[in-house]
């Protein structure tokens, strides 16, 4: 992405790299890394059509910003999402047929895609309330530092849905394993913050002041790393869930093999033999 464009996500006037103003999430960078913000805070920052949609288009260009290597997502005043708001969604979402219901299902479903598919290792800060498709967004995130108090419900069974909503059930299973995951998602029940760590679906535990510093910081030590190996590390974890062991290991001999002729390689490997610290430019 050329500077103009990385300016435009960076810039007070949050627009994405395609020009368009970004008016329901916020969006700031601090160094290397990108902060989203889920922002509104007076109903617990639940979701919309259009934030949904900017979201999703937010991911997407992230994959050509290269100024950009880590990326956070929080919410704002002390929790991270409620979920599809209940007045602007779900109401609406009863008066609409089948077509319309699928459109919606499939474009929630490609912001997850558009997660998975951007290069940048997402790190989710998960404060208070986490439930329905703020639950599912921390899921899809690569990692997640939460509080001792947040509280992470996947919410579907208790609307009168299935547990399988925008790839819960093939990615929750894989996090905290299939039995935890079922309970979860049969019950709706809320996960407290020790479960979520002691399970694996949190990284880290922050306390509540210090939880978007430790972040930051966590995924400020990750875009000084090598994004180029990142981006890769990131696309092999979610293609091999498909694949056989055999089918895996040729992959990865392909994948490194690729990175080896990265200049960061080298940087790597002259750092070490110099005795300093290698400094990644991901090239």
């Amino acid at each position: 992405m050329s500077r103009e464009m990385n300016s435009h996500l960076a810039s007070g006037n949050r627009q994405d790299a395609a020009g368009r103003t970004m008016k329901h999430v916020g969006w700031s960078v601090e160094g290397k890394v990108g902060v989203i913000t889920l922002n509104r805070p007076e109903r617990k920052n639940p979701l919309t059509f259009d934030s949904y949609a900017e979201l999703r288009d937010l991911f997407r260009a992230l994959a050509q910003a290269d100024d950009v290597r880590a990326v956070v997502v929080q919410g704002a005043g002390g929790n991270f999402s409620s979920g599809g708001d209940v007045h602007e969604i779900i109401g609406p979402l009863t008066k609409m047929g089948m077509p319309d219901l699928l459109t919606f299902t499939r474009m929630t479903g490609d912001l997850v895609k558009a997660m998975r598919a951007c290069p940048q290792p997402i790190v989710a800060a998960i404060d208070g309330v986490c439930a329905g498709a703020g639950a599912i967004i921390a899921m899809a995130s690569d990692l997640r530092i939460g509080t001792a108090t947040s509280k992470v419900a996947f919410l579907f069974a208790r609307v009168g849905l299935a547990g399988c909503d925008m790839g819960a059930c093939s990615m929750l299973p894989r996090i905290i394993g299939q039995g935890r995951a079922s309970e979860l998602l049969y019950t709706g029940r809320p996960m407290s913050g020790d479960e979520a760590l002691a399970w694996g679906f949190y990284n880290r535990i922050a306390r509540q002041d210090d939880l978007l510093p430790h972040a930051v910081g966590w995924a400020a030590e990750i875009a000084a790393g090598p994004s180029f190996g990142h981006a890769m590390t990131k696309r092999m974890l979610h293609q091999e869930w498909a694949m056989g062991v055999d089918e895996a290991i040729e992959s990865e001999a392909q994948a490194q093999a690729i990175c080896m002729m990265t200049q960061d390689f080298h940087r790597a490997y002259e750092a070490f033999a110099a005795k300093t610290k290698p400094v990644f430019e991901g090239d």
